[in-house]
C-alpha cells in the first residue's frame, strides 16, 4: 500500500468549518482569497498522482467484495432455514447492513474506482446495483455524474432539487398544505423518511430502465437492467415466501428495506447538507478545488467509521479525486489538509453527531419562514 509523506503535525491544524447560511450569499466565502482555478487544483493534483494514491487497488477490493457475497450467502441461507420461525426477522437489519456494503461496492465501481477496464466495472456494478440491490446503474450514474459535476449547485444538482425535502428557503417559498407541513418539520422527519430510501432508489431505477429513452446501445442496456432487475425482484420474493407465511415475509422485506434506506440516508446525509450552496451568481467563478471542498464535510473517526459509511466520509478528497480507490481515499487527507491550508480554504471536518446537528440544523432553519408564516396565520 503506497503511503503518503504527511505534513509535520503543526503543519496540518483543523481548519475553521465553512460558513453555513441557510441562505447563501457571495460574501459567505469572501475570506477565501482569490486564484486562478487550475493553479489551485493543479498542485494537489500532482503530489496525489506522485504518492500513486490514484492506483487502482484490485486486490483490496476484490477481497471485500468476496467477503461480502459470502456474507450474503451465509444470511440467505440462515433466512432460508429460519423463515418458519419469527426469530427470522432478526436476520433483516444483517441482511440490510451487507446490502448497503453492495451499494457502496456498486458506487465504486461506477467512479471507475476498482478498475480502469471499463466492461469489468460496468459488470461489477450491475451485479451489486441491479442484481442484488434492485436498483438501475444506468440512472444512478447519470444522477450521480450530475452531482459530482456541481455538487450542491441549486440549480444544477439533482440531489438539492426540491422534492418531498427543500434545501434552501427559495425552495420553501409557496410550499402549502402536505408539502408544507413537511417543509415546515422537514428536520425532524429527515431520519424517518430515509426509511423509505432503499424503496425509492428501486422505484427510481425500474421507472427509468422500462420508461427510458431509445437508441440501439440504450436498448441493449435497458434489455440487461430489466433482465437482472426483474432476476432480482424474483428472487428475492421467491427466498421470503418459499420460506416463510405471507405475512412475515412483508414483515421481513418491510424491515430490510427500511434499516437499508436508514443506513443509507445515514451515510449520504452528513457529506453536504448544510455546506455552501452555489447557483449562478454565488460561486460562478469557482474552480474544481473550490467547488468539491466548499460544497462537501468530512467526517473524522477510525476504520468502523470507514467501514460503515464506505468511504464516503472522506467526503472531500472524494470529490476531488472520484476514481481515487476507497482505501486511499484517508491517506490523500493529510495532503488535501494541507493543500487546503496553504490556500487560506476552509476544509470542513467533524464528527458523526455533530455532522447529523448540523445538517438537520440546515433543514430546520430551511423551514423557518413557513414556520413563521404559519404562526402569524394560527397554524401547526
Amino acid at each position: 500500500m503506497p503511503q503518503p509523506a504527511a505534513p509535520p503535525a503543526d503543519r496540518v491544524p483543523d481548519a475553521p468549518p465553512a460558513p453555513r447560511p441557510p441562505v447563501p450569499s457571495p460574501a459567505s466565502v469572501g475570506a477565501a482569497p482569490t486564484a486562478p482555478a487550475a493553479s489551485e487544483f493543479a498542485p494537489l493534483l500532482r503530489a496525489v498522482r506522485g504518492q500513486g494514491l490514484l492506483d487502482r487497488r484490485v486486490g483490496w477490493y476484490a477481497r471485500g467484495i468476496g467477503v461480502n457475497l459470502l456474507a450474503l450467502a451465509a444470511v440467505v441461507t440462515g433466512v432460508a432455514l429460519a423463515g418458519g420461525s419469527w426469530w427470522v426477522l432478526l436476520l433483516a437489519p444483517p441482511l440490510a447492513l451487507l446490502s448497503a456494503r453492495a451499494a457502496f461496492f456498486g458506487h465504486d465501481a461506477g467512479h471507475a474506482q476498482i478498475t480502469g477496464n471499463r466492461r469489468a466495472g460496468r459488470i461489477v456494478q450491475l451485479v451489486h446495483a441491479d442484481l442484488l440491490l434492485g436498483m438501475s446503474r444506468a440512472w444512478w450514474n447519470d444522477k450521480h455524474n450530475r452531482h459530482h459535476a456541481n455538487p450542491n449547485h441549486v440549480d444544477k444538482d439533482p440531489d438539492v432539487a426540491a422534492d418531498v425535502l427543500v434545501f434552501t428557503q427559495r425552495q420553501a417559498v409557496g410550499r402549502t398544505g402536505p408539502r408544507g407541513w413537511l417543509t415546515r418539520h422537514q428536520a425532524w422527519l429527515f431520519f424517518p423518511l430515509t426509511t423509505l430510501e432503499g424503496i425509492a432508489l428501486k422505484v427510481y431505477g425500474f421507472r427509468a430502465v422500462f420508461t427510458g429513452g431509445t437508441g440501439r446501445r440504450r436498448d441493449r442496456e435497458r434489455l440487461v437492467e430489466a433482465v437482472l432487475l426483474t432476476a432480482h425482484v424474483a428472487g428475492y420474493t421467491a427466498l421470503l415466501f418459499a420460506s416463510m407465511p405471507p405475512v412475515r415475509a412483508l414483515l421481513f422485506a418491510l424491515l430490510h428495506q427500511m434499516v437499508l434506506g436508514l443506513h443509507l440516508g445515514m451515510a449520504f446525509a452528513p457529506n453536504h447538507k448544510g455546506m455552501e450552496m452555489p447557483d449562478e451568481e454565488h460561486g460562478r467563478d469557482w474552480g474544481h478545488l473550490r467547488r468539491q471542498v466548499l460544497t462537501s464535510r468530512n467526517i473524522r473517526g477510525g476504520p468502523v467509521t470507514d467501514w460503515l459509511l464506505g468511504g464516503l466520509n472522506y467526503q472531500i478528497e472524494h470529490h476531488l479525486f472520484p476514481s481515487m480507490p476507497r482505501p486511499h481515499l484517508r491517506l490523500a487527507r493529510p495532503l488535501v489538509r494541507a493543500h487546503c491550508r496553504d490556500l487560506g480554504l476552509p476544509y470542513t471536518e467533524t464528527g458523526l453527531l455533530d455532522s447529523y446537528r448540523q445538517a438537520l440544523g440546515h433543514l430546520h432553519e430551511v423551514g423557518e419562514p413557513l414556520r413563521d408564516s404559519g404562526a402569524v396565520r394560527g397554524t401547526v
